[in-house]
């Protein structure tokens, strides 16, 4: 579990420069990683970005620093990176729920966003069967949404979308145009932060025409890890997700390669059924 290690490292060194600027790529590098697979792993086992993290330690720290120093509130939030009082008093008031001087001046409660932790475990108990697949490049179609993965708004945006499109006939008719892959949910872009995506549901294009309300996209040639998912949806697919991003990963030296991820929908039965069968397909390299 060398790759969790290295987690840790990373974490060590985000705790000892809070008061310093912090570049990803030089967190990233503590965990030897690079940096799409960095935070794509981070924010897989703690559900929230790095950015986000380092946001809410800041916060805390600062909070701290205010109520038992005599600095300024100017000072600290020059401190922790923030431009003005005024940014650091929304931020301030976002967590805590009251302005900094109040908090100074009264005896509030406050919150704390703990130093994190990884909790490594050998499990090894349960096979984790995967295949790896080398794909060309190919076309989709569908729908897609942007959404905002802070505070798992994907998530629920996210089983929103589908819902919508089961209702509205738009995944019953796309199904009718499906490739050899099914039905497909895509995580399709992440921006530089991770903390907003675009998802498509869609099928590979195998017809000249499409709605007008319907888009392409062109999902890159990559070298795949294909994972098996039994089970009924929603349950059994965030299960396999938790784990290959927590146990596959460190254990096999491979690396996210920075590109779309796909949940496959291929059988043809009821997704709540107990042998209900998907695939998850991540792009990857050594």
């Amino acid at each position: 579990m060398e790759g969790l290690q290295r987690m840790l490292d990373a974490i060590e060194y985000v705790e000892s420069n809070l008061d310093n600027e912090l570049q990803i790529n030089d967190i990233a590098a503590c965990a030897y990683m690079s940096k799409f697979h960095f935070q794509r792993m981070f924010s897989m086992l703690t559900g929230f970005s790095i950015s986000e993290y380092i946001r809410n330690r800041r916060i805390t720290v600062a909070a701290q620093e205010l109520v038992h120093s005599e600095s300024k509130v100017i000072e600290v939030a020059m401190k922790y990176g923030y431009e003005s009082p005024e940014s650091f008093a929304k931020a301030f008031r976002r967590i805590h729920g009251i302005s900094p001087t109040a908090a100074r001046k009264n005896s509030q409660s406050l919150k704390a966003y703990p130093k994190l932790s990884f909790q490594i475990q050998l499990k090894g108990d349960v096979e984790m069967d995967y295949k790896i697949v080398e794909k060309e490049p190919f076309t989709v179609i569908g729908k897609s949404i942007r959404t905002s993965t802070i505070s798992g708004e994907n998530h629920r945006k996210i089983a929103d979308f589908w819902v919508r499109s089961n209702q509205d006939g738009f995944a019953e008719e796309l199904s009718k145009n499906c490739g050899s892959l099914g039905l497909l949910g895509i995580c399709l872009e992440f921006d530089e932060k991770q903390e907003n995506i675009r998802y498509l549901i869609g099928a590979e294009k195998n017809v000249d025409q499409i709605p007008d309300d319907w888009e392409k996209a062109t999902i890159p040639g990559a070298s795949w890890a294909v994972f098996p998912v039994h089970g009924a949806m929603p349950d059994a697919m965030p299960k396999v997700w938790e784990r290959i991003f927590s146990e596959w990963f460190p254990a096999t030296g491979y690396e996210h390669a920075d590109g779309p991820e796909l949940e496959v929908y291929l059988s043809d039965k009821d997704p709540s059924s107990a042998d209900y069968y998907s695939e998850i397909w991540i792009p990857i390299k050594k």
